[in-house]
């Protein structure tokens, strides 16, 4: 049952949170330009805050899943890690999915001179690397920095900007897609063509896909409400959809399940959030590590580490997670091993 799914990722991938702390993020889209020169300058928080207290902005580009997974677990690992109410200020701010109000959002929090920013989502980090350059960035859940021309080396930020990366090995997915629904010919491939962290997963999507001669029909959105119609068109012309960790598509997760699950299709994803929401299957990351991993970032930066000396990080366990409903809906059989090893929701 979903209620039982935070506490099973957790059993599965607790190691990984020690072993991903020097794991670089994955490779960088081919032609992925360099950083911004918004990012060119390192500065160091103010130890003065609010009297003795950080004050951290926290903004978030929508509400789904796993954007409010990382959100929930950044702020109560800051505590544990003894940065409560008492030593840090956090003020929480929803885009609730208007690129104009995450401007206006890093915006403010420029000017109200926070001593440090933590972004979630690609589209937040690029927002809040563009108006607050000289305020040290924290990002969670930024699957290509380097693409998004955040970072020119994950491995040794050259600027004010660092964070965690939520990108997992494409081939995974696909490999899981060839034993659970072997014979795909066609895969039809729905996300949002202006979320850079999309469009690289995508990429590299087609360059396995072409590696192993399956093909693929596209059909690509500006916004949630487009996600239905982008399913429906492609019904008759794939065997299973692939959604990278898209948070536009993730938003409208429900209505984009209940078109596959019509036509009997099975959705793999990007995000376990997504299976949960009634895709059919993932290999993915658990964002509540990733939002602890986040804070324990957060932390080194207050207590005075460069950011140039924190690289960028990304969780190196991986865990393979099905919706068991889904599968019985689109008429999927699953192995009783898989079954046995995978986080199974309904």
């Amino acid at each position: 049952m979903k209620k039982f799914f935070a506490a099973a990722i957790a059993v599965l991938m607790t190691a990984s949170l020690a072993a991903c702390g020097s794991t670089p993020s994955s490779s960088a889209a081919e032609n992925a330009a360099p950083a911004s020169s918004a990012a060119s300058t390192e500065s160091a928080p103010s130890d003065a805050g609010s009297g003795n207290t950080y004050r951290i902005g926290l903004a978030q580009i929508m509400e789904h899943t796993s954007l409010n997974q990382i959100r929930d677990s950044f702020t109560a690992e800051m505590e544990a890690l003894g940065y409560g109410p008492d030593k840090v200020e956090i003020d929480y701010q929803n885009a609730q999915s208007d690129q104009s109000n995450l401007n206006s959002i890093c915006q403010k929090f420029a000017g109200d001179g926070k001593d440090l920013i933590v972004a979630i989502a690609t589209p937040t980090a690029i927002s809040a690397a563009a108006a607050a350059p000289d305020i040290p960035l924290v990002f969670s859940a930024v699957t290509d920095p380097v693409a998004a021309k955040l970072v020119e080396n994950p491995d040794a930020p050259e600027g004010n900007i660092t964070g965690t990366s939520d990108a997992i090995p494409v081939d995974q997915v696909f490999e899981l897609m060839n034993q659970l629904t072997p014979g795909v010919e066609t895969v039809g491939l729905v996300y949002n063509l202006g979320e850079v962290n999309s469009v690289a997963v995508i990429e590299q999507a087609k360059t396995y896909l072409d590696s192993k001669g399956i093909g693929y029909v596209e059909a690509t959105v500006t916004n949630t409400s487009e996600v239905q119609q982008a399913a429906q068109s492609l019904v008759g012309k794939c065997q299973a959809f692939y959604t990278p960790i898209d948070n536009t598509v993730a938003t409208a997760m429900p209505v984009y399940a209940e078109v596959a699950k019509q036509a009997g299709l099975p959705i793999y994803t990007g995000a376990d959030s997504m299976v949960i929401d009634g895709g059919f299957a993932t290999v993915g990351i658990d964002y509540t590590l990733l939002g602890k991993q986040t804070a324990a970032m957060v932390v080194k930066v207050l207590e005075g580490t460069p950011i140039s000396e924190i690289p960028v990080e990304t969780l190196s366990n991986f865990a393979t997670v099905v919706n068991t409903t889904t599968a019985e809906a689109i008429g999927v059989t699953l192995p009783g091993d898989l079954l046995s090893s995978a986080i199974v929701v309904e």
